[in-house]
Formats: structure tokens, C-alpha cells, sequence
């Protein structure tokens, strides 16, 4: 994660930078966005992108390019759905980027699969427990935001191990000893964390998760 522009090609930048736009692009014009209109909500949001920033600051780094933190990316798809939730995200990685942790020209890169990645698959994996599994409050927990968070993370792993060694910054045998591994251990936090979190706000606050039904998931069961 918070993969280095100088690691790969000017051309990957650039197809990277037209990528970002394509998805912003349906960002906005499919994106909720009424929801957004009650204030709570929105701070909620907006709340959201600022926490995130702050826990992608706090992260661990094995060698120059090599670091992993928390990404929230599961919670942040379940609680808006996926079209703020990129939004939610991006906002995350540009302070990052004003702060200085990342380059201007690695932002594209690092957006599509830092956000965009984690996100397509926890709202793949919603999706599809949503058609194929009882609506079930366990089920959401436990399948929905634990094991999605875990996905998410592997999966994003798994990317940015496969862009470092086709670009060729590192050994791929050091990337699969030395940084491919962590990002098991690193699924599972983001697995629990999330899981917890979600848990409290279906309990206390289901108002604040677009993705959790109350009729749906609690009632008669």
C-alpha cells in the first residue's frame, strides 16, 4: 500500500490517472447523494474520510514502498454504499497526499487499488450474500463485514504485490516472504475491527449503515 510513483512507469501513472477519473466519474452521477442531506449523515461522512485519514498516518513499512495500514474500506461500502464510499476514501488519500505521505503522481495508482479495489469487493461480496443467503443478521456480520474486511485486505495485498514485482521494485521472492504474508495478519485486524464496528452501529445507530434493514434483517427472527 501507498505504492511509490517512482517504482513504475510514467505510462501506468497515466493510465492509472484516466482510471481515476472514469470512476469518479460514475461516483457522481450514481452516487446517493439525497442521503447526504440529513446532517447527521453527513457528518458521519465527512467524519469518516478525516478518521480514515488519520489511521492511514499510522502505518507499519517493511522497506520503501512497503507498507500496510488499516484501510476501513469494507466499513466505509456497508455503511454508505459504494459509490460514497470511493468518494469517502478519496477525500482520505488526498489529505494524505497534502500532508505529504504520498506523491501527487502515485494518488491514481494508489486510489484504484487502495479504495476502489477494497471496495469492489466488499460490495461484490454484499451483493452476493444478499441474493444467495437469508437475510440474517449474523450473516451480515459475520459474512458481510468480517469476512468481506479480510477479503478486501487480501485481495488488496495480492494487487499491490503483483503491480510491485511486473514493475519490478523489489525481488518477487522478497515480496512473498517479506510483505505478501503481513497482509494475512493485517486482514485480520481489519476483519475485527470492522466486524465490531458494525456490530455496534447495527445495535445502537442501524440508521447510520445504508446497507442494514432493520425489517429486513431483525424482524421476525
Amino acid at each position: 500500500m501507498n505504492l511509490l510513483s517512482d517504482f513504475f512507469p510514467t505510462a501506468w501513472l497515466v493510465i492509472a490517472g484516466a482510471g481515476q477519473f472514469i470512476v469518479w466519474g460514475w461516483c457522481i452521477r450514481t452516487a446517493p447523494w439525497a442521503r447526504l442531506n440529513r446532517p447527521a449523515i453527513l457528518n458521519l461522512w465527512l467524519g469518516s474520510a478525516v478518521l480514515l485519514m488519520l489511521t492511514w498516518t499510522m502505518k507499519a513499512a517493511v522497506q520503501p514502498g512497503l507498507s500496510l495500514h488499516l484501510v476501513g474500506a469494507t466499513a466505509a461500502t456497508l455503511m454508505f454504499g459504494p459509490q460514497l464510499a470511493i468518494i469517502c476514501l478519496s477525500l482520505a488519500l488526498l489529505g494524505i497526499a497534502f500532508d505529504g505521505a504520498i506523491a501527487w503522481a502515485s494518488y491514481p495508482l494508489n486510489l484504484l487499488t487502495m479504495v476502489v479495489l477494497p471496495v469492489f469487493v466488499a460490495d461484490r461480496l454484499f451483493r452476493l450474500v444478499d441474493r444467495r443467503l437469508p437475510n440474517n443478521y449474523f450473516i451480515y456480520i459475520f459474512i458481510d463485514a468480517f469476512l468481506g474486511a479480510g477479503l478486501s485486505i487480501i485481495t488488496l495485498g495480492g494487487a499491490s504485490t503483483v503491480l510491485l514485482a511486473l514493475a519490478g521494485a523489489y525481488p518477487v521472492s522478497q515480496l512473498t516472504s517479506e510483505y505478501l504474508p503481513f497482509f494475512l495478519l493485517l486482514g485480520f485486524s481489519e476483519a475485527w475491527l470492522t466486524g465490531m464496528a458494525l456490530t455496534l452501529m447495527v445495535v445502537f445507530k442501524p440508521e447510520w449503515v445504508a446497507t442494514f434493514d432493520d425489517q429486513r434483517y431483525l424482524a421476525r427472527k
